[in-house]
């Protein structure tokens, strides 16, 4: 088995782009997945795809799981606990619950195998263009092991400390992410209607004191109603509405701004655009302010 290897579990909308950069840096990547369109696309990619996760590589070759759900990740845990290897090492990206992560860690542990927990900050473009943040914590000498696998789609990797702080950041790192998008919409919107072009509105901004990188990346699908590229469409942020907002509940931690910023979310998605990048909130607001685009010069 190569020094370079790694079985990634969940090759959908983000895992499949980070399967990617890690074949274009020289790992060999092993895959598993349910969904059988995820399954071909990856096998397209180059990925050894295996039938079960039973048959992914054993001790030397670290797991990572990209899944949706909570309820995926401790099926993926049944399956790994089940297959019998242990020594394992699993590098989990996903956003999900800290206590469901723990239920993860506790079964893991049982069967001598040990959980990292490690969520990413960015999207399907991001990761292919390699910009991805990670958020490590967990046990650190098993977190230098693996560091590698991280640095080899990911620009920054930050070791934030004890198991679950990685997901504590990174649910302080999603509220900027939706706020800054929903901004961006609504500066891109406010522009429009006041007679200035979208493009200049992008041009000039980035790269200013103004900006953001949601504003940057984002804003250049705005500009182009580029909506149908995928990056992320609404259910993941939207799913992770649902864990931020019980995590500040917990902490009786108010959290008013992200509050406003999610409704123009709810209003895309009522307006049929859930199946498109999260972008498209600036379609929603387009609409409640009555801006016609002038598309002539397209």
């Amino acid at each position: 088995m190569s020094e370079k290897s790694i079985a990634l579990i969940g090759l959908g909308v983000l895992g499949s782009a980070i399967a990617e950069v890690l074949i274009s840096n020289g790992f060999e990547v092993y895959g598993s997945d349910v969904d059988p369109d995820s399954r071909a696309r990856a096998l397209a990619l180059g990925v050894a795809m295996r039938p079960s996760i039973a048959e992914l590589p054993g001790e030397n070759t670290p797991v990572l799981t990209c899944l949706p759900s909570s309820d995926a990740l401790h099926a993926v845990v049944g399956e790994l606990v089940a297959s019998g290897v242990t020594g394992r090492t699993v590098i989990e990206v996903s956003t999900l619950p800290v206590a469901e992560k723990e239920k993860a860690r506790a079964s893991l542990a049982a069967a001598a195998m040990i959980l990292l927990d490690c969520p990413l900050s960015g999207n399907r473009i991001m990761a292919l263009q390699g910009q991805l943040t990670a958020f490590a914590s967990g046990d650190e000498i098993a977190f230098a092991g693996i560091r590698s696998v991280l640095d080899g789609f990911c620009r920054d990797v930050h070791y934030i400390g004890p198991f679950g702080h990685g997901m504590k950041m990174k649910i302080c790192g999603n509220i900027l992410n939706l706020v800054h998008n929903s901004v961006a919409a609504e500066v891109m919107v406010l522009g429009m209607k006041s007679g200035l072009d979208p493009k200049t509105i992008h041009k000039v901004i980035s790269g200013s004191g103004s900006s953001s990188r949601m504003f940057e990346v984002r804003g250049a699908l705005m500009v182009d109603e580029d909506y149908r590229r995928e990056g992320m469409n609404f259910s993941i942020p939207l799913k992770d509405a649902r864990i931020i907002s019980e995590h500040a509940a917990s902490l009786y931690c108010p959290t008013p701004v992200y509050q406003a910023a999610l409704q123009p979310y709810y209003a895309a998605v009522a307006q049929g655009h859930h199946d498109e990048d999260a972008s498209a909130v600036c379609t929603a607001l387009e609409q409640a302010a009555n801006v016609q685009r002038d598309r002539s010069c397209k």
